[in-house]
């Protein structure tokens, strides 16, 4: 509770700039505040009035796009206890019916025990009729190529009416840290905006690249500065640092004029 005392203290110099300033995206949901990925954290962030949920997708056995970040699962659910024979813990390695039995909130406090896994499908469902838009990371997780990409595209192509008042709003994005599933995104879904992430600062060569079909440069804020924010601009481009919680790298960020600033306190800029 200290610890977030102090982040709304500091964030009273930014909470004008957020109303007009940098989009304010809750990393994996309210995840300072609730389990990771979780309708609780996804909820959380929408009654902390955040403009975008950032959530990560992966694929089941059977094909259901779920919203989970690791590549295994042991760090943030009772898979080992409930599946103690499993070789592997991926969850391309589960059905969907195994996943739901997971408890993913029991890690986080005891408040959260029996806090569920969902699918893509839920957390559209929960953000459709509010105003927080959707910032969707494809998985980097090897095992799937660039198929969640084209599986993710295909499954926002099928919710018509979403995408299209999504995007009227400015509140529906895709990111990636692989440039082949931004791309096979991109093909899919051209009107989408796509974004790369970087946990390295990109060269001035990458950039002019990516701004021939890209939408978004989201480097980690540690790599950012003045000068990178503004060749991002200036090549026709927007730009969302991550993850930044720390209340002196938020009003940092703000002043460089960053779009988006992904965090796991969205209610430090919006005092929500």
């Amino acid at each position: 509770m200290a610890v977030l005392s102090g982040l709304a203290l500091a964030a009273t110099s930014t909470t004008a700039q957020a109303a007009t300033g940098p989009d304010v995206i809750a990393h994996r949901g309210s995840s300072g505040m609730a389990p990771e990925n979780t309708a609780a954290a996804v909820d959380l962030a929408v009654r902390q009035r955040a403009d975008f949920v950032e959530i990560d997708v992966q694929r089941t056995k059977d094909g259901r796009l779920v919203n989970f970040h690791d590549c295994t699962m042991e760090r943030t659910t009772d898979v080992e206890d409930l599946y103690p024979d499993r070789p592997r813990y991926r969850v391309s390695d589960f059905t969907w019916n195994e996943l739901s039995r997971l408890d993913a909130g029991s890690w986080f406090d005891d408040d959260y025990a029996g806090e569920r896994l969902i699918t893509v499908d839920e957390v559209v469902r929960h953000i459709q009729h509010t105003r927080t838009g959707l910032l969707a990371e494809i998985s980097p997780c090897d095992q799937y190529g660039t198929t969640v990409a084209t599986d993710l595209a295909d499954a926002l192509r099928g919710r018509t009416g979403y995408v299209r008042k999504a995007l009227a709003r400015h509140r529906l994005a895709v990111q990636s840290f692989q440039t082949d599933d931004a791309r096979a995104f991109h093909t899919v879904l051209p009107h989408v905006p796509i974004g790369i992430l970087d946990a390295d600062r990109p060269t001035d060569t990458e950039l002019t690249e990516l701004s021939q079909w890209a939408d978004q440069i989201n480097p980690q804020h540690t790599v950012t500065d003045q000068a990178l924010v503004d060749r991002v601009h200036r090549l026709g481009m927007d730009i969302n640092v991550w993850t930044v919680d720390e209340p002196g790298a938020i009003r940092t960020m703000a002043a460089l004029g960053v779009d988006g600033i992904i965090t796991d306190y969205p209610q430090t800029l919006t005092r929500r």
